[in-house]
């Protein structure tokens, strides 16, 4: 098969092509595991973290990916979930103990076992791979394969920030960046609090645009006022600054949210602009999303089937990846990148 692999950890200022197109054996199912002809898979700012070592894979070389739509090639011994030919998907979540406390109490995005598709574990980037049945999900049939990659970790992660966001219909929502998962936040709370606002700040023009275009209240650039005291902000960005900013712009009460598996070091001294009156006092809250579980995946699927949330995405072949990497690396965002592995 072929498939585009990391080798090193390396910055995109210094290698802006890190992942090599190689070819692999196809991978071989075992008990409890199926293996998927992949046909689509969502990029992600996570995969960048992963190459530049923000958060790197425990061993190289490793395939990234953790967005996958694919169909059962074949089950191997004792999986009986899936049929061949059906489609699924696969999320960040390749697996977790099931046995710890955290586990059991609906919380395995915790579990000290938890393993990351395309990190911990080969993901995507490729025309096969292998996960266990239990944490593959059936695909809507309303959307297409590439429709549907983003909505396994971009949509998934949002729909779980919206939940830890604890917002009220009515009340106000800022939304800080707006890449993949933010455009999918921002339709998922016009559905589900259609009398509450949303504001989003973002120091790209086409992405304020665009946001604008998908029924944002306002949109301004990072460090603007808001127009209106907010009652959660979910920050989707790499950097401090949108954090320092955002707690300046909460009601008394409010709950910021980071969506954001790593922060980047270019920006950190931004912490240093904390002032306990202006970005602390007043109960405001900070939450921190990590990872997602398997009901987080099988909700939102549900959800934005219901809705229907459709993903704006943009494809490229298997072979431009790094290319898709680099332009999410620089900001050249409108909705979702997705790597389409084979026309099926």
């Amino acid at each position: 098969m072929k498939a585009m692999v990391l080798h090193r950890i390396s910055s995109f200022e210094d290698n802006a092509a890190p992942l090599a197109l190689t070819e692999l054996p196809d991978p071989v199912p075992g008990d409890g595991e199926i293996l998927v002809r992949i046909s689509a898979c969502g990029v992600c700012h996570t995969e960048l973290d992963e190459i530049e070592g923000r958060t790197p894979p425990p061993r190289l070389p490793v395939i990234p990916g953790h967005q996958v739509v694919g169909r059962v090639a074949r089950a191997g011994r004792m999986a009986k979930s899936f049929r061949a030919g059906e489609r699924i998907g696969v999320a960040w979540i390749y697996s977790a103990c099931g046995k710890c406390e955290l586990c059991l109490s609906g919380r395995e995005n915790l579990c000290a076992a938890f393993m990351a598709t395309g990190r911990d574990a080969n993901g995507g980037y490729a025309e096969y791979m292998t996960v266990s049945e239990d944490f593959a999900y059936p695909i809507p049939a309303i959307f297409t394969d590439a429709q549907a990659a983003p909505l396994l970790c971009a949509g998934a992660v949002g729909y779980r920030s919206l939940r830890l966001a604890n917002l009220e219909n009515g009340r106000s929502l800022g939304l800080t960046g707006f890449g993949a998962s933010a455009h999918l936040v921002l339709m998922m709370a016009r559905h589900r609090y259609p009398a509450s606002r949303v504001f989003v700040f973002s120091r790209s023009a086409p992405e304020r645009a665009f946001a604008r275009e998908l029924g944002a209240a306002w949109a301004g650039d990072i460090g603007e006022e808001a127009p209106e005291p907010l009652a959660a902000v979910i920050d989707t960005t790499p950097a401090w600054k949108p954090v320092v900013e955002a707690l300046k712009s909460l009601a008394p009460g409010g709950r910021l949210v980071i969506n954001a598996i790593r922060k980047e070091e270019r920006d950190k001294d931004s912490l240093l602009r904390l002032d306990y009156p202006a970005h602390l006092w007043m109960e405001h809250e900070i939450k921190s999303v990590a990872n997602v579980t398997r009901a987080d995946v099988r909700d939102f699927l549900d959800l934005a089937a219901a809705i229907p949330i459709v993903p704006e995405i943009e494809e490229f072949p298997l072979e431009d990846a790094n290319k898709a990497l680099l332009e999410l690396k620089e900001r050249k965002i409108r909705g979702a990148k997705v790597l389409v592995i084979g026309k099926r």
